[in-house]
């Protein structure tokens, strides 16, 4: 594993089996670190209202560009895309970060919220508490793919696992051109949020290697994940058309450390951007509620 830092202080990359991640690191550089993991079809950039918030708490945040979503980081093949190695990316991240082993705190929106489940079950030494923004414990959510709506809410899953089609509709999408299709898949994005997005997907190589976080998806066995035993905040929103309130509601089953549920009012599914203050209040609560203590064999 090789890190990057800069003159001041400041990780701007990490690598790990070759391949190199780009990070967004900002805050006090003596602050517990909040590893922030983005979701499709965003970056580290979806994370720059929150992390100010953090930062005024007394917090370091790193923001890491994904597998698929950093240029030096885009392994060809669905199967390089599985949960399993995207967890091992953050695991190389909290190493490069932190040497001396402290636990760090996880926060992940959306995909980011799937590693970050994945990796406080897998890793409780190395996570001091878990925040899930959006998307339940993947138990949980395919649990709801076979008893509720969220087996139709999920439509553009299905879509996502053909070759080469998605590509061809994505290009063809333009928030300028096409305001009816992209404000409905928006969700409550704000079009120059949604530009911005659908910009970096279309000009920088990121299309094929983000769908292939969808493709790996049969891939993944979710329902052997061991319960998440840290303390753990999960945050969905009542206006999200890509997640049902079935899927939110078996989360605490899978979870038995501390554990809390907090439904935003009023919102879609972009969560960090669009209730970034009040997802910092309650994020100041959680991340309080358990000591960075050093892990164990990180």
């Amino acid at each position: 594993m090789t890190a990057r830092v800069n003159a001041d202080g400041r990780l701007t990359s990490f690598g790990r089996d070759g391949l190199v991640f780009d990070v967004v690191d900002r805050g006090p550089l003596d602050g517990e670190v909040v590893v922030l993991l983005h979701g499709f079809p965003q970056r580290a950039s979806s994370w720059d209202l929150l992390a100010p918030l953090l930062h005024a708490s007394g917090y370091r945040t790193l923001a890491p560009d994904q597998r698929g979503y950093s240029p030096r980081a885009r392994p060809r093949g669905r199967l390089s895309y599985r949960m399993s190695q995207l967890t091992k990316d953050v695991v190389a991240l909290i190493e490069a970060a932190e040497p001396r082993g402290h636990k760090v705190h996880v926060v992940g929106h959306d995909w980011g919220a799937a590693v970050a489940w994945t990796l406080a079950a897998a890793r409780p030494d190395a996570v001091a508490t878990l925040t899930a923004l959006s998307v339940p414990h993947p138990a949980a959510f395919v649990r709801a793919l076979f008893t509720s709506r969220q087996f139709l809410l999920s439509w553009y899953m299905y879509v996502f696992q053909l070759p080469w089609i998605p590509e061809l509709l994505i290009r063809r999408l333009d928030p300028v051109t096409a305001p009816r299709v992209t404000e409905r898949m928006a969700a409550g994005q704000t079009a120059a949020h949604l530009a911005r997005d659908l910009e970096f997907l279309l000009s920088s190589g990121a299309l094929t290697p983000a769908l292939n976080w969808y493709r790996a998806m049969p891939f993944s066995t979710p329902s052997r994940l061991a319960e998440i035993t840290v303390p753990t905040l999960f945050i969905n929103s009542d206006s999200d058309p890509a997640l049902g309130r079935t899927s939110g509601e078996h989360a605490h089953k899978y979870v038995t450390g501390p554990y809390t549920f907090h439904t935003l009012t009023g919102i879609g599914h972009w969560i960090p951007e669009q209730a970034a203050p009040e997802v910092a209040e309650l994020l100041r609560v959680h991340l309080s509620s358990s000591p960075r203590g050093p892990s164990r064999g990180l």
